[in-house]
């Protein structure tokens, strides 16, 4: 790695953080204003208004707003995350327990979805300009233009409702065997794939199109070698870098998906944690989740721009 490469990836590492920084002022500034007195909400509305003043007190809320973003990041740079308003126990202690089962839902939609997509990628670069490629292309489109929502909604309706194969609600049993793994899981990851298998397969098409339109693959052809037997010896391993930087890409959209899904399909993880938090206005739970939506979103983005960087030709060497 030359020194020009390692600038430009120490920039990029900057810039994540200073989005980061931007970010977490944004998530305080927009959770503050919800409506509703959070110390009201903990109390119920028999309570009588000096006991809310006290609340608000021992919570800090009544701090100018300015002063609570800092001593909450400050908090949080020391790896406290505060304490959650409605059920007092540690912010860390309640996340802790709903970010496996979310990163599990985010694992099995990669591992379904990231074949799926370069499988439609490979295939159409293979067949360009044909009735398959078109056919894929109007078809992985025509997906991703339908809402996560909708397509849960009509996913429950037949599978669910109509056919009975799947459960409605995707809560599942840590002891649970490979079917009813697969009947859980079946739902969301259907769902969610569609958000990101499209854009996915078109990067990899356009990546193995660009590979297989080189002077040296022209050659290679020219020699004799099968099309599929150059695009896989020569094209796709060139393709790695955009096709990584198009995965990595792709699934940092499985974070903006994944809260519509978990709450559709009762899924107990962090989104629909941070949703109940919401409701209840458990402020300090509500910051912590999306911060933690907003870093792997970040860190998704930021593997994206190293790949690119690494692998583009003009800046190697």
């Amino acid at each position: 790695m030359n020194r020009y490469i390692f600038l430009l990836i120490l920039r990029r590492i900057g810039s994540g953080i200073l989005t980061l920084l931007i970010v977490s002022a944004l998530v305080f500034l927009i959770t503050s204003l919800l409506p509703g007195d959070a110390a009201q909400m903990i109390l119920g509305q028999t309570a009588t208004p000096a006991t809310v003043a006290a609340l608000r007190q021992q919570l800090g809320l009544d701090q100018p707003l300015v002063m609570r973003y800092f001593t909450w990041l400050a908090g949080m740079l020391h790896g406290n995350f505060g304490t959650s308003f409605a059920s007092n126990l540690p912010v860390t202690q309640l996340v802790a327990q709903r970010i496996p089962a979310t990163f599990q839902l985010a694992a099995t939609t990669t591992l379904v979805s990231v074949p799926v997509a370069l499988f439609i990628g490979i295939v159409s670069a293979m067949t360009r300009g044909s009735v398959i490629d078109r056919t894929l292309a109007v078809g992985t489109m025509a997906v991703v233009a339908v809402p996560e929502f909708l397509v849960a909604t009509v996913a429950v309706v037949i599978f669910a409702v109509k056919l009975h194969w799947v459960p409605a609600m995707s809560i599942g049993s840590p002891h649970q065997d490979l079917a009813g793994f697969l009947r859980t899981y079946a739902l969301p990851v259907m769902t969610l794939c569609c958000v990101v298998v499209a854009q996915m397969a078109r990067m990899t098409r356009s990546a193995i199109i660009n590979e297989m339109d080189s002077p040296y693959l022209e050659m290679t052809l020219l020699k004799g070698v099968s099309p599929l037997r150059a695009m896989l010896r020569h094209a796709l391993p060139n393709a790695v870098g955009p096709i990584a930087n198009a995965i990595s890409l792709s699934l940092s959209y499985l974070f903006g998906g994944v809260i519509i899904i978990e709450n559709i399909f009762s899924y107990p993880g962090l989104a629909s944690q941070m949703v109940d938090a919401v409701s209840n206005r458990d402020l300090p739970v509500v910051q912590l989740c999306v911060m933690f939506f907003a870093l792997c979103y970040l860190a998704l983005l930021l593997i994206a721009d190293i790949l690119t960087i690494v692998f583009n030709p003009k800046w190697r060497g």
